[in-house]
């Protein structure tokens, strides 16, 4: 067969409030997705925080709000003279972006990379149908709004908003595979090991994970405001701070299984670089994992105590299988796919999503 063409190469422009030296699901998505396209040609620009004076986001300081008005962010977009603008947050710079587009009829994509809704309500007492009033408004203009998984398609429809693409994500096989060798740490530390990675905040939940009482050793994985706290409060677990590369690799490789005990990510990179390690997963029936973890992989209950149990029966090899169906490449040709404005993919009907999510 002759070799298939290549695409042709676009100019496209993302405008994120989430950048380095943030770590956490949504950059390192943004940055994986812009080295793909970098690699297929297409010459990619990024408006963040860093470009612009910027004040710590309250309560999260690591997000960093950019003092950037419209006009600021108008001279950088017609300076990149973008052909397809992807709008990624919903803080200032995506909010100068939309009103830019608005105003000149520029189309554009947004995604949905965090419940909102629920992720405020976690830290101030608001509710979060006032806070969905917001989203609606914000997404409603998009061509289409990426979504990671078939529950959040379901989720905006549910809300007016059904112009949604897929647009999962990857894992790096050379990185995270059964082959890691164990974190150093891990040697003398009881078995079954029990592992978290991640932010160490409240909307994570983490201390329903502390809180199980399934013998051996719980280790956090992470950094963040919570984190003095629990490691006061759950002196017998071990906290390992923020790591990274090979080191972060190991620790899903040695594990015997992995806990996601959130119930407001829209995804969880973390759960499948974790069965990427041939690590089994333990998590909450809620969208997320009830979009990735098969009951060969994992297990997902009401009480985590009972799905860690589970999890540990589960078969590593079906787990690094399931793992290995998810890669950058592919994620980044969803990505590209909705940029071009095709039809939006239809939401799963409530039946379907009912029968996952049970």
């Amino acid at each position: 067969l002759p070799p298939r063409p290549r695409e042709r190469s676009m100019r496209i422009l993302i405008v994120t409030d989430a950048w380095e030296p943030q770590v956490n699901g949504v950059v390192r998505t943004l940055q994986a997705t812009i080295a793909e396209l970098r690699a297929q040609g297409h010459v990619v620009g990024v408006i963040s925080p860093d470009l612009f004076r910027s004040i710590p986001c309250p309560t999260y300081g690591e997000i960093r709000l950019a003092f950037a008005g419209k006009h600021a962010v108008a001279r950088r977009i017609r300076a990149f003279a973008p052909e397809a603008i992807h709008i990624s947050t919903e803080g200032p710079l995506g909010l100068a972006a939309r009103r830019w587009c608005i105003d000149t009829g520029f189309p554009f994509t947004t995604a949905y990379h965090t419940r909102f809704p629920e992720y405020v309500a976690a830290r101030i007492p608001v509710s979060p149908q006032f806070v969905w009033r917001f989203i609606r408004w914000f997404h409603r203009p998009a061509q289409h709004i990426m979504v990671a998984t078939r529950s959040l398609k379901r989720e905006l429809a549910e809300q007016g908003l059904g112009q949604t693409m897929m647009w999962e994500r990857g894992v790096d096989h050379a990185l995270f595979h059964p082959g890691c060798p164990p974190h150093p740490d891990f040697a003398g530390l009881a078995r079954p090991i029990q592992l978290y990675v991640g932010r160490v905040a409240v909307e994570k939940n983490i201390e329903a994970f502390l809180e199980t009482r399934h013998p051996g050793t719980k280790v956090i994985v992470g950094d963040g405001p919570a984190l003095d706290e629990l490691r006061a409060r759950f002196p017998d677990a071990c906290f390992l701070g923020k790591l990274g590369g090979e080191r972060l690799a190991g620790a899903y490789a040695g594990a015997d299984v992995f806990v996601f005990p959130s119930r407001t990510d829209t995804f969880g990179l973390v759960v499948i670089e974790a069965l990427s390690c041939g690590t089994p997963v333990a998590a909450y029936p809620v969208p997320g994992p009830a979009d990735i973890v098969t009951d060969d992989a994992g297990a997902l209950d009401t009480n985590l105590d009972r799905a860690i149990a589970l999890a540990l029966t589960r078969d590593p090899g079906r787990a690094a299988a399931l793992g290995r169906r998810y890669s950058w490449p592919n994620c980044t040709r969803q990505f590209l796919r909705a940029l071009t404005f095709v039809p939006a993919e239809s939401a799963p009907s409530p039946a379907t999503v009912s029968a996952r999510l049970a």
